[in-house]
């Protein structure tokens, strides 16, 4: 009985030392969920900023909105997301040339608006730089293609 109290006594700080060792790598874990739960915060707004410049511009036809137009309602998306406006890369607004598959019918023309934005790693990056390392940032770019809508004559 004796012998075994002994083995526990010897044991006391085992747990604090496994604890310190496993400790680092659970914080990565941790701050790796987090960082990337802002990655694919900020990928939905790029891409809602996106889908909503397509829109704009497949009215444009129409209505008269411009590619100056679709860069300020993508920029202004961008920023009520909750971003940095000044970060965002130049909006490329290009036509298009969609494809029906109906018999007897031409293809459609409409506009493809290409958004790219840059993410910043804040925790990931800190910790693989201390070990020479660099994981700082990531081109999060998204696309969109609408077709021009027509208005009906009244």
């Amino acid at each position: 009985m004796s012998r075994l109290r002994a083995g526990a006594r010897g044991e006391r700080g085992a747990e604090l030392i496994e604890f310190a060792f496993v400790l680092p790598i659970l914080l990565l874990v941790a701050f790796g969920i987090i960082d990337f739960g802002f990655l694919f915060k900020e990928y939905e707004v790029v891409t809602n900023a996106a889908r909503e410049g397509a829109r704009l511009k497949s009215l444009g036809d129409s209505t008269g909105y411009s590619t100056a137009d679709v860069q300020a309602r993508v920029a202004q998306y961008i920023i009520n997301g909750g971003l940095d406006g000044s970060l965002l890369q130049p909006v490329v607004v290009n036509a298009a040339s969609i494809p029906v598959n109906a018999g007897g019918t031409v293809n459609a023309s409409g506009y493809t608006v290409i958004v790219t934005y840059p993410h910043r790693f804040w925790v990931l990056a800190g910790i693989s730089q201390m070990f020479g390392g660099s994981f700082g940032t990531a081109n999060l770019t998204a696309s969109s293609t609408m077709r021009s809508e027509v208005q009906a004559a009244p």
